[in-house]
């Protein structure tokens, strides 16, 4: 997103090495919406790894890609499309004590736009999200993860982010920095509780590999981003600033232009 050289140097700080083969990829605030007939798809297949899979535990229903547990919890195990919010509602309509969200296996969304509205009603309804050991949470998945009034995950653990493409094709850094197709992801993020700076930084980490790739990490690095209610071990983590963010200075000579 941003042209300075040491937003560049910053983000040759921040490679991660995968802990599997899993992806996330960005959904996007609803800035101008209408300029879209619907959301992009953007999933991320599930891969072999060495971290074993969280098993998706049996349940009261199903509201499409949501599982309700109990009367106090339900799980995500697939991917979001353009009827999910719908589902969400008559969850909550059916159920409506329901707390936590257990992200276990969430490869994304068919639907970006449809997507951040849930990301939305996840964080008005004060609902918290968690990641279990073996939780995969990847591509558009994050973004419902980011949405969660209170965060948390289990060490073993597992994120993965890549840049976005549109439905005709084309990226980020085909758009610039302003454009809607962009703010609507950093917007999100603010929404989500990011500073402007924090958002801008984590929305350049998830853009920092191409779409057809991935950057994976787990528990601990997300803690570096984001605030969450225990860390990697399990404990009740600091309320402090995401360390990664917090290591950016801003560059007032910045580009509005395409992201490098």
């Amino acid at each position: 997103m941003r042209s300075s050289t040491a937003f560049l140097a910053f983000l040759s700080l921040i490679a991660v090495s995968p802990l599997s083969a899993q992806t996330i990829d960005y959904e996007a605030v609803e800035v101008d919406a209408d300029r879209f007939v619907g959301g992009g798809e953007r999933t991320l297949p599930l891969q072999l790894t060495s971290v074993p899979s969280a098993a998706i535990p049996a349940s009261l229903s199903a509201y499409g890609p949501f599982r309700v547990l109990d009367e106090g919890s339900a799980a995500l195990v697939d991917v979001t499309d353009g009827g999910s919010p719908a589902q969400f509602a008559a969850m909550l309509r059916d159920h409506p004590g329901i707390a936590t969200i257990e992200m276990i296996e969430c490869p994304g969304t068919e639907d970006d736009l449809a997507n951040l509205r849930l990301g939305r009603m996840i964080r008005e309804r004060g609902i918290a999200t968690h990641v279990p050991a073996g939780g995969s949470v990847r591509s558009g998945g994050v973004e419902l993860f980011l949405a969660g009034a209170h965060r948390s995950a289990d060490p073993g653990a597992e994120f993965a982010v890549h840049s976005w493409m549109d439905n005709t094709g084309l990226e980020p850094g085909d758009y610039s920095t302003n454009a809607p197709e962009n703010r609507r992801y950093i917007d999100y993020y603010r929404q989500m509780g990011m500073s402007p700076i924090e958002a801008e930084a984590f929305y350049a980490m998830t853009n920092s590999v191409p779409f057809e790739s991935a950057k994976w990490f787990g528990t601990g690095v997300m803690g570096l981003w984001v605030e969450l209610d225990r860390d990697a071990t399990g404990n009740m983590a600091p309320r402090t600033a995401p360390a990664m963010a917090r290591s950016l200075t801003p560059d007032p000579r910045s580009s509005n232009g395409a992201r490098l």
